[in-house]
């Protein structure tokens, strides 16, 4: 090999290991694509959060200190108050007990009145979350259902795509996975129903930004009709601009935009793919993530019995 074929170090950082998949190359900010400062403040975050006891290895690895150093732009204090904060939520919200005992068994009931489930993966292996606000029914769900057990199936799957549905995703596609692909439907939406939940989409947009930062990858607003600017008024407020940044708002015309970035064979039909799941696709749960390995994970999880790290590099 001649010097001028000879690779050359574009990262601070080493790339994870496990990788397979011989066309990956990280985004900024992510493991192997770290800048010398960027790596620096990796290191710095890590050594006092050990220092001060705040560190939890089996859940602190480079790649989760990463996902807080960028949501705050590498500032190493204000990341550490973000997570230093974050860990606080997790004790007052009770977050391990819900891992290990949290059953929604009104699942199937709720699902009719608010559709919210993952559905296979994206062309870049994200896994696909779908929510279908415009099928709301506020009186027959909190008829099941209450705020406070929807707030706690929301971190529950949080922690199950955090342990399970990424590494899964990751080891399918042979790179490291870190978002989602959301759609959020808002057919026939109706803007009285929305308002009255919405005190539960304020507190969920709280945990996923402030608890689950640079989860998200892309996301696209569907079927958003004439009134979604009042909506949209609302909501922009809770959101930070790199949130907003990744949003896409779309009309009734989407179906080429998601089948550019989700395969039709994983997108369910009703939204432009072939996918129909035996028991309909918002109660399948399909993905890598049901195969034995991810299944037993998660048992042993529930069980508080899982050993090392079980994030994605």
């Amino acid at each position: 090999m001649s010097s001028s074929d000879a690779p050359t170090q574009a990262s601070a950082s080493a790339l994870p290991e496990g990788i397979t998949d011989p066309n990956y190359k990280p985004l900024p900010g992510r493991l192997g694509n770290l800048t010398v400062p960027q790596q620096h403040a990796l290191e710095k975050f890590k050594k006092e959060l050990q220092d001060e006891g705040v560190f939890v290895e089996e859940r602190m690895d480079d790649a989760t200190l990463l996902r807080f150093l960028r949501a705050r732009k590498f500032d190493v204090a204000l990341a550490k108050k973000m997570l230093v904060e974050c860990e606080q939520w997790r004790k007052d919200f009770n977050v391990e007990d819900i891992v290990k005992n949290f059953d929604f068994h009104e699942k199937e009931e709720v699902d009719k009145y608010y559709p919210q489930f993952y559905h296979k993966m994206d062309k870049d292996g994200r896994p696909v979350y779908i929510e279908q606000l415009g099928k709301l029914d506020f009186k027959a769900l909190y008829a099941c259902t209450t705020q406070d057990r929807l707030l706690k199936r929301l971190v529950y799957e949080y922690e199950k795509f955090i342990t399970s549905r990424l590494p899964a995703c990751s080891a399918a596609v042979g790179h490291p996975v870190e978002t989602s692909c959301t759609i959020l439907d808002l057919k026939d939406v109706s803007l009285t129903n929305f308002y009255r939940v919405k005190d539960y989409v304020m507190a969920a947009s709280s945990i996923g930004q402030d608890r689950y930062p640079e989860c998200m990858g892309k996301f696209y607003i569907i079927n958003a009709p004439w009134l979604f600017n009042g909506v949209w008024a609302i909501i922009r407020p809770w959101l930070d601009e790199v949130t907003v940044s990744k949003i896409d708002i779309i009309g009734s015309g989407y179906k080429d935009k998601l089948l550019a970035q989700i395969p039709k064979e994983n997108l369910p039909k009703e939204f432009g793919g072939t996918c129909r799941c035996e028991k309909g696709c918002s109660l399948s749960d399909a993905g890598p993530w049901n195969e034995e390995k991810w299944q037993k994970l998660e048992a042993e999880m529930s069980k508080g019995t899982a050993n090392g790290n079980i994030a994605p590099a």
